[in-house]
């Protein structure tokens, strides 16, 4: 999993986020995390999946007769 620095961090800023996190009983850095996924999986979002399917719809839907090859992968060689 990738880690963030934040630089720059005005005082007030920090001293928020503390306070939020203390009020949902979470640390500072759950606190952030929790921000940053709200904002970024909004229901405002383009839902590429489900616009193709609306899309698909439009013109009587489309039924996919896709069987899943249920054999083993074989592990990639590398020498």
């Amino acid at each position: 999993m990738a880690a963030v620095t934040i630089r720059n961090l005005k005082d007030e800023t920090l001293r928020a986020l503390k306070q939020r996190a203390e009020s949902h009983g979470r640390s500072t850095e759950a606190e952030i995390r929790a921000i940053l996924e709200d904002a970024l999986r909004s229901e405002e979002r383009l839902k590429i999946g489900s616009a193709i399917a609306a899309l698909a719809g439009e013109f009587g839907g489309v039924e996919l007769a896709i069987k899943r090859d249920q054999k083993p992968v074989e592990p990639a060689v590398f020498e």
